[in-house]
């Protein structure tokens, strides 16, 4: 077999094969006479069958099956003849029998071989942040938020508050289908209904009737409500305002705490647990901009085929997602066609070169997992949790586990050895701030 290879881009090869004839000849002879051994023709017992027979009723189909079979096999051997870090499976193209060989050329992506610019470049900002009492307050408030009752007030419905009604929408005096419900609960911000629809119940007390005039947005899911102005007929049968459960004995028993310990030992916990949710997202942050940096600096064509797998997998851990909110049945009637990979592309690529731009990295500084750093982070996640000498058991035991937590640490150590030498700028933020920029990353 002859092998020539040539570039066709930064990720692709072409490979031009030559198999002697001689080699699928011999293939050919030999399936011919395993073919006799089993073919049912009449006129001959099993068995008995002459091969120049096979030949004359099977032979066209045989020819091809081996001629198929001899190509699959020597572009395999060509690859790794070339030394060739292929990836994904290859392209056959214009296969031809000449007199003395099979010729075939066959195209396949291949790793990319990347060269990384200097990090003293690279431009990266450092998010900062401290946990003060207010913060705690407020993290407190949320606790007693999620445990809120309503109690039934007469005054004018306000932001917050939960409002029951009855409500009928119709189009130019038409009544439209999905328009009208009965006892409907909504609470007034929260952002459930059409634009202006929550507003035109603001300042309404229960026992009043009013019409409001209300427009589809543009994008609406119902296309025959799109864009489409509408009015609705709204009955207010009760307002509630909001009523914060006091702390008390019984409110702190919830988070396994005395009424002796009462609300400084909250308030400290709730502080250690915002602690460590900050590290977290601070760690989560400065790794983020630090492999934004990254590969804004270097760019770098990545094989079609690693973008294809890369959004196989984003596309799998949204369905996942989607199983794990709405359960198996929820996800047995997602309609997948509502995943195309343009909805992937742009992210997937992005993962792809960071991927490569990550593992040269690794490579060049010969950056091994730091098992100290994997101790220690298995240990501050461990204290979260009731038992910690049973998770960090657990991570020891479990190599699947571990190996996961050592990638994050690889990760980190990364990240480290880049901001050694970028120009890193520190920028404060509020405990919310990072929160919510924490929160449109995951969503993004």
């Amino acid at each position: 077999m002859q092998v020539t290879t040539e570039a066709v881009s930064g990720v692709a090869r072409r490979l031009n094969v030559s198999v002697p004839t001689s080699r699928v000849n011999e293939q050919f002879e030999a399936r011919l006479k395993r073919t006799a051994k089993t073919a049912k023709i009449n006129g001959f017992r099993p068995g008995k069958v002459p091969v120049n027979v096979v030949r004359r009723e099977y032979g066209a189909g045989i020819y091809q099956e081996v001629v198929n079979d001899i190509i699959r096999d020597t572009v395999f051997e060509a690859i790794q003849q070339e030394k060739i870090n292929a990836v994904g499976m290859p392209n056959i193209e214009k296969v031809e029998n000449k007199d003395d060989a099979l010729v075939f050329e066959a195209t396949v992506e291949v790793y990319p071989e990347v060269e990384v610019n200097a990090f003293d470049a690279l431009e990266v900002e450092r998010k900062t942040t401290e946990i003060n009492d207010k913060d705690v307050d407020v993290m407190i408030e949320n606790l007693q938020k999620q445990r809120q009752t309503w109690a039934v007030t007469k005054g004018m419905a306000k932001k917050d508050m939960q409002v029951t009604f009855d409500f009928e929408g119709s189009i130019e005096g038409e009544i439209f289908e999905g328009g009208s419900a009965q006892d409907f609960k909504l609470v007034l911000g929260s952002g459930r209904m059409i634009p202006g629809f929550e507003d035109g119940i603001v300042g309404m007390k229960a026992g009043e009737e009013k019409v409001i005039d209300v427009t589809f947005p543009e994008d609406y899911q119902a296309e025959n409500l799109a864009g489409k102005q509408a009015q609705f007929k709204i009955t207010v049968k009760q307002v509630e305002k909001p009523k914060l459960p006091e702390i008390d004995a019984e409110f702190l028993k919830v988070f396994g705490l005395t009424e002796e310990e009462g609300v400084e030992k909250l308030k400290a916990d709730v502080r250690k647990n915002m602690e460590r949710e900050v590290k977290n997202g601070l760690r989560n942050q400065i790794k983020a901009a630090a492999f934004d940096a990254l590969v804004a600096a270097n760019e770098i064509e990545v094989p079609n085929a690693m973008v294809a797998q890369e959004i196989d997998r984003q596309r799998q851990q949204m369905i996942q997602q989607f199983t794990q909110q709405f359960g198996a049945q929820g996800a047995k009637a997602f309609d997948s066609s509502l995943l195309p990979d343009d909805l992937f592309k742009e992210q997937a690529e992005k993962s792809v070169k960071l991927g490569v731009l990550v593992s040269k990295v690794l490579a060049d500084a010969k950056l091994e997992v730091d098992q100290t750093r994997v101790d220690a982070y298995i240990e501050d996640m461990a204290s979260s949790y009731e038992d910690p000498t049973e998770v960090i058991e657990y991570f020891k035991t479990d190599a699947k586990q571990r190996q996961q937590i050592e990638a994050v640490v690889l990760e980190d150590q990364v990240v480290d050895f880049i901001l050694a030498s970028a120009k890193v700028t520190n920028k404060a933020v509020t405990y919310d701030e990072l929160l919510k920029e924490q929160q449109a990353r995951q969503q993004g």
